[in-house]
C-alpha cells in the first residue's frame, strides 16, 4: 500500500488515481465553480482525463522577481530598482502569526488534505449551487501557488497573464496536476514559503516581506496578530481590501480574518476581539523604484548602469534575454562610483550652476588606468518635472544621452599627441597669424584630401587680435591658439588625428564618423563629457587607454543561494608612447599654471587640463586631470538655442563665458573634494625647449580659441574632399559646393539637434 506523507494526503499516485476516478465529479464542479456554462458539464468530465494524460510531467517553476539593489564602490546603496517589488525571505522568517493567518483564511484544511480538498470541493459545489453563482471557490492553497507560479512566468505580458488566470477547465486541469506534483516534491512547510514569497499584496508589493514593507515599515518576522490578519485578508482582493484607500472594507476584511483564526483554535477569542479594536495602524512606505529614487545625485549614473546591463552581450546574447534578467531582479550590482567623488561632484555642480538657469553643466570622473567610472552629475536633476530631465547629459545618445556638444579647445591636445606620435618635436614653431584661410589641401584618411573653396576659402581666427605669432607648441596650447592648430592639423594630416582619437576612445556622441576635415582641430565633432574624461585620462595613464566601466560585480540570488555573473572588463591598450603622453601632460599644466586655465587650478598637487569654448559660446569646457583622477566639466544649453553672452549662472552675472571662468572652478572644487585624502602624485616631466625667444610680458586669462569652426569653417565640413590619383596621374578635384549652408547645420541646432529636454524626439 502506499505510504502516506508527513504532510498529510495521499501519495501522487493515490491523488491521480482519485482525481481519475471522479472525473465526472471533478468536470462538474470545475464547470459549477469556475464556469456558470453548467450545461457543458459532460464535454468537461470527457476531456479531463484525456487532457491530464497529455500534459507534461514536470512543472517549470521560474525563478521570482525581486528587487535589484544597486551600491556604490563601498557598498552604499545608490538605488533599488525592479519590475516587482519583492524580497524572498525563509519561512523562519515571517512571523508565526501570518503563517496560521494565511491558512486560516484561505484553506484552512491545508496540513490534513493533499493537493486537492474533496470535501471542499463538495462543500463549494453545494453552496454555489445554493446560491445559484459562483459565491465560493475550492482551490487549495498549493492550487492557488501554482496559479501564480504561471502568472509569475507571464511576466508583464498582458496575453500570457490573461491565459495564465482564463477560468477555463483546460486551466484547472493543468493547476490540479501540478499542485500534486508540487505537493509531493516540496511539502507543506516549503509550499507555504513559496506562497507567501509570490503572491501579490496589492500596492505593488508581491510576497509577505515587501508587503509587510509597504503597509506597516518592518519586517515580516515582526508582524503582529491583527497586522498578519490585514494582510492575509488583502490577498483575495487587492484592489477591494487595499488599507490605504479604503480603511473601512479592510479593517472589516482584517476582522474576518481574526474570527476565522479564532474558529480553527490558532488564537483565542479574546486574543480576536481584542485586535479587533486596535486600528489599523498603517505605517506605508510608499513604493521606492527606480534610478528616480538614487541617493548622492547618481540617478543617471544609475541610469547609465542600466543601459550597460541591457546593451553589453557579457549579460546575454540578445536584447530580450538580458531585459528578461533585468526585469527578474534579484541582483546586487556593485558599481564603480565613488561615493566620495560622487558628493563633490554635486557639491561643486550645485553651487555654480542652478537647476533653474538658462543652462546646465553636466560632469564626469574616471579613474585613468582602469577606466573606472567613479563619479557623474548634471544641474538639472534626473526626474519629469519642471526643470528636470532623464537625458544624461553625461553621456553618448546610444546610452541615455543627447547629441553631445562641441568640445572646442580640449580637442587640440589630441592633434597635438598625433603630432608628436608622428615625429613633430615638442617645440614645433608656426606663424600662427591671427586670422588666416584654412590650409590646402590637406591629407585625409582613404588616400583623399580636403581641398579649401579658393573662390570662397573657408576661414578661421584666434580670440584676440594680439594673438599675433609666431609661436611654439607650449605657448600656443597654453594661450590656446586657434591658428597654431590648424597650421599643425594641416601638416601632418586628418587622419592621424582621427586615428589618435579613436585610440583614446574619442567618437562622436551621436554615433556618427567624424568629420574629414582641419576644423576638427578647433573641436567642431559633438562630444560627451565621459568621452573627454576618458579620454584625458589617458594622458594621465601615460598612454594607456582603457575603456570606461562602471560595474564591478553582479551577483544574483536565486532561492537560498547567490551566484556570481560575468561582468564588462575594462580593456586597456597603449594609445601612445610614454614620452608623448608625458610631452602632453607637461604642456597640459602650463594651461593651469599661466594659461587659460589658472582658475581651475588645485592646491597642493600637480594638475593639467585644457579650456574649451566653442564660438558664440554655445559650450564651454574644462577637462583636466591629476596623475590618478581626470574629469571633464561642461556648460551650455543642451537644446542649444541660448548663447552664453549677457548670461547669469549660479546667481553670477558673466559677460562672456569662457571654459576656463565657469567650467574651470566647478571642475576645481569637484576634483579638489574628489581628491582629498587621495595621495598625491607627480606628473613625469619633461624638459620642451622655447621654440622663440620673447618677452611675453603679462597675459590676462582672455579664454581660448573661440572661433571653433562654428561660423567661419563651413567649407571645412563638406565638399572639401577630393579622391586620390586618377588613371592619368594627376590629382582628381571635385568642385566645392557653392550653395550657402544654414547656420547652425553641423551644430545640430534647435529641438532637432539638441539634446535637451526636446532635442531627442524633435
Amino acid at each position: 500500500m502506499p505510504k502516506k506523507r508527513s504532510g498529510g494526503g495521499l501519495s501522487p499516485t493515490q491523488q491521480a488515481a482519485k482525481f481519475l476516478g471522479v472525473s465526472v465529479l471533478a468536470g462538474a464542479v470545475l464547470a459549477g465553480i469556475a464556469l456558470p456554462a453548467v450545461g457543458a458539464l459532460g464535454l468537461a468530465a470527457k476531456g479531463s482525463v484525456e487532457s491530464f494524460d497529455e500534459l507534461p510531467a514536470t512543472m517549470k517553476t521560474p525563478p521570482l522577481s525581486q528587487r535589484t539593489s544597486i551600491l556604490d564602490a563601498d557598498g552604499g546603496r545608490i538605488a533599488t530598482v525592479y519590475s516587482r517589488d519583492r524580497t524572498v525571505v525563509p519561512l523562519k522568517d515571517v512571523s508565526p502569526y501570518m503563517q496560521k493567518a494565511i491558512v486560516a483564511i484561505e484553506d484552512s484544511r491545508f496540513y490534513q488534505h493533499g493537493a486537492v480538498d474533496l470535501k471542499g470541493v463538495l462543500r463549494a459545489l453545494n453552496k454555489n449551487a445554493q446560491t445559484g453563482g459562483v459565491s465560493e471557490g475550492a482551490s487549495t492553497l498549493t492550487q492557488q501557488y501554482v496559479k501564480n507560479v504561471f502568472v509569475e512566468e507571464a511576466g508583464d505580458d498582458p496575453t500570457k497573464v490573461a491565459q495564465a488566470t482564463q477560468q477555463t477547465i483546460g486551466r484547472k486541469i493543468r493547476e490540479l496536476k501540478y499542485a500534486i506534483q508540487v505537493e509531493e516534491e516540496l511539502g507543506k512547510k516549503k509550499i507555504l514559503e513559496n506562497y507567501l514569497n509570490i503572491t501579490f499584496f496589492g500596492q505593488q508589493a508581491y510576497g509577505v516581506e515587501a508587503a509587510a514593507q509597504r503597509y506597516f515599515s518592518k519586517s515580516a518576522k515582526d508582524l503582529n496578530v491583527q497586522e498578519a490578519a490585514l494582510l492575509a485578508g488583502i490577498v483575495q482582493s487587492p484592489s477591494r481590501y487595499d488599507p490605504v484607500n479604503d480603511e473601512a472594507e479592510a479593517t472589516k476584511r482584517r476582522n474576518t480574518v481574526l474570527q476565522r483564526m479564532a474558529e480553527v483554535g490558532d488564537i483565542s477569542r479574546a486574543q480576536a476581539a481584542e485586535a479587533m479594536k486596535a486600528p489599523l495602524g498603517l505605517k506605508v512606505s510608499k513604493p521606492k523604484n527606480g534610478c528616480i529614487t538614487a541617493v548622492k545625485g547618481a540617478g543617471f549614473f544609475c541610469d547609465y548602469v542600466r543601459e550597460v546591463f541591457l546593451s553589453d552581450p557579457v549579460f546575454g546574447k540578445t536584447k530580450e534575454e538580458r531585459a528578461k534578467l533585468w526585469n527578474q531582479g534579484g541582483l546586487t550590482v556593485r558599481t564603480t562610483m565613488d561615493p566620495q567623488a560622487q558628493r563633490s561632484a554635486q557639491r561643486s555642480i550645485r553651487n555654480h550652476v542652478y537647476k533653474s538657469d538658462e543652462v546646465a553643466t553636466a560632469a564626469s570622473i574616471v579613474q585613468p588606468g582602469t577606466g573606472k567610472i567613479v563619479a557623474m552629475g548634471q544641474s538639472r536633476p534626473y526626474g519629469f518635472g519642471k526643470n528636470e530631465t532623464q537625458i544624461n547629459l553625461s553621456v553618448n545618445g546610444s546610452m541615455g544621452g543627447g547629441l553631445g556638444y562641441q568640445p572646442g579647445s580640449t580637442f587640440k591636445p589630441i592633434v597635438a599627441a598625433a603630432a608628436l606620435e608622428d615625429g613633430m618635436p615638442s617645440n614645433k614653431v608656426y606663424s600662427s597669424p591671427y586670422q588666416m584661410a584654412y590650409p590646402s589641401p590637406v591629407p585625409a584618411c582613404d588616400g583623399k584630401r580636403w581641398v579649401n573653396d579658393p573662390a570662397n576659402p573657408a576661414k578661421l581666427e584666434n580670440e584676440n587680435e594680439s594673438e599675433v605669432g609666431p609661436y611654439d607648441m607650449k605657448e600656443a596650447t597654453a594661450k590656446s591658439v586657434n591658428t597654431y592648430y590648424v597650421q599643425m592639423i594641416s601638416d601632418i594630416g586628418i587622419c592621424p588625428v582621427t586615428t589618435m582619437a579613436k585610440k583614446m576612445g574619442v567618437e562622436r556622441a551621436d554615433g556618427r564618423k567624424m568629420d574629414q576635415a582641419p576644423s576638427i582641430a578647433l573641436g567642431t565633432q559633438e562630444m560627451s563629457p565621459l568621452t573627454m574624461a576618458n579620454a584625458y585620462a589617458t594622458f594621465a595613464s601615460r598612454g594607456m587607454y582603457c575603456t570606461p566601466v562602471a560595474i564591478e560585480s553582479v551577483s544574483q540570488r536565486i532561492g537560498d543561494r547567490k551566484k556570481s555573473l560575468e561582468v564588462p572588463k575594462s580593456t586597456c591598450s597603449r594609445a601612445m608612447s610614454e614620452k608623448t603622453a608625458d610631452t602632453i601632460n607637461t604642456l597640459l599644466k602650463g594651461v593651469v599654471e599661466d594659461g587659460t586655465g589658472t582658475k581651475a587650478g588645485l592646491s597642493g598637487r600637480p594638475s593639467a587640463g585644457k579650456t574649451g569654448t566653442t564660438d558664440e559660446r554655445y559650450a564651454a569646457w574644462f577637462v583636466g586631470y591629476t596623475p590618478n583622477m581626470a574629469g571633464a566639466v561642461w556648460v551650455g544649453d543642451p537644446a542649444h538655442k541660448r548663447k552664453m553672452s549677457g548670461i547669469t549662472i549660479g546667481g553670477r552675472s558673466y559677460g562672456k563665458v569662457f571654459g576656463g571662468e565657469v567650467p574651470g572652478p566647478i571642475w576645481r572644487d569637484m576634483m579638489s573634494g574628489a581628491l582629498e585624502g587621495k595621495p598625491v602624485e607627480q606628473f613625469n616631466d619633461v624638459h620642451i625647449p622655447d621654440g622663440i625667444t620673447r618677452d611675453r610680458g603679462d597675459d590676462e586669462d582672455r579664454g581660448d580659441g573661440g572661433n571653433d569652426g562654428e561660423d567661419n569653417d563651413n567649407g571645412g565640413f563638406i565638399g572639401g574632399l577630393v579622391g586620390g590619383n586618377n588613371g592619368g596621374g594627376g590629382d582628381e578635384t571635385f568642385p566645392t559646393p557653392s550653395f550657402s549652408i544654414p547656420e547652425g547645420f553641423f551644430r545640430g541646432q534647435g529641438n532637432g539637434g539638441g539634446n535637451g529636454n526636446g532635442g531627442r524626439s524633435g
